[in-house]
C-alpha cells in the first residue's frame, strides 16, 4: 500500500490518498501439502491405520507431481518407465480399459484423494493394465520402485505396512473383477436362454410351415 500527500490551500493541511497495491497470490506451501498427504495416509483407505510417523517416512521419499486436467497419466499397454505408483492428494482421475472391447473402452473406476494408482508397476514394472486420465487438475505423490526398495532396507516395518496397503488395493480390484465376471456370466446365461427360446419358436414355426 502506498500514499501520496497533497497540500490543501493556505492552511497547508495535507490530505493523504492511499493506493492499494496489487498483491501476488500466495502459493500453497509445500509443508501444507505434506501434512495433507500424511493425513490421507493415516485416515484414508487402503492405508488407514498407518501411524503418523510411518506415514511421514513414506511421504518424505515421495516426489510431488502436478498434473493438469485432461492429461494422460498412464496409457494402457505402455511398457516404458512404469516402475512407480502414485498417491492422489488432490483432484480426480479416471481409469479406463479397452483390452476386451474393439474400438471402445470401459471405465474401470474414478478415484480421488487417498487413492493409489499404478501399484502393479511399482511391484513388477510391467505394462500398464489401464489408461488413466486426469479429470481435474491433480496433485500426486509419486513413489518409485527404487524408493520402495530403500524403505525396505532402512525402514522395513514401514515398508511392510505400505506393502499391506498395496496388497489391499490389488485384492480389492481382484474381488471387483471376480464380481464383474459373475455378473457378465449371469447376463450371458440369461441371453443364451432367450436366444434358445427364440430358436425354439423359429423351429416350431418352420415345422408348421413345412407341414402345410
Amino acid at each position: 500500500m502506498a500514499s501520496a500527500a497533497m497540500p490543501c490551500g493556505p492552511c497547508r493541511t495535507e490530505i493523504h490518498i492511499f493506493f492499494l497495491m496489487p498483491q501476488a497470490p500466495t502459493p500453497p506451501r509445500r509443508n501444507d501439502l505434506r501434512e495433507h498427504a500424511i493425513d490421507l495416509m493415516v485416515q484414508a483407505a487402503p492405508l488407514a491405520g498407518m501411524r503418523r510417523g510411518e506415514a511421514e517416512v513414506v511421504i518424505d521419499v515421495m516426489k510431488p507431481l502436478h498434473v493438469l486436467a485432461d492429461t494422460l497419466l498412464f496409457e494402457e499397454g505402455d511398457a516404458d518407465d512404469n516402475d512407480y505408483m502414485v498417491l492422489v492428494l488432490e483432484g480426480q482421475l479416471r481409469a479406463v480399459s479397452s483390452a476386451s472391447i474393439p474400438d471402445g473402452e470401459v471405465v474401470i473406476t474414478v478415484v480421488g484423494p487417498g487413492s493409489l494408482l499404478g501399484e502393479m508397476g511399482v511391484i513388477d514394472g510391467g505394462p500398464r493394465s489401464a489408461s488413466c486420465t486426469a479429470l481435474t487438475d491433480v496433485k500426486l505423490g509419486v513413489l518409485s520402485r527404487e524408493a520402495l526398495l530403500g524403505l525396505i532396507d532402512r525402514h522395513p516395518t514401514v515398508a511392510a505396512r505400505m506393502m499391506l496397503g498395496i496388497s489391499a488395493v490389488l485384492a480389492g480390484r481382484l474381488r471387483e473383477g471376480n464380481r464383474r465376471m459373475r455378473t457378465l456370466s449371469q447376463v450371458s446365461r440369461a441371453l443364451q436362454l432367450e436366444l434358445d427360446a427364440v430358436h425354439a419358436v423359429n423351429r416350431r414355426l418352420l415345422e408348421e410351415q413345412v407341414g402345410r
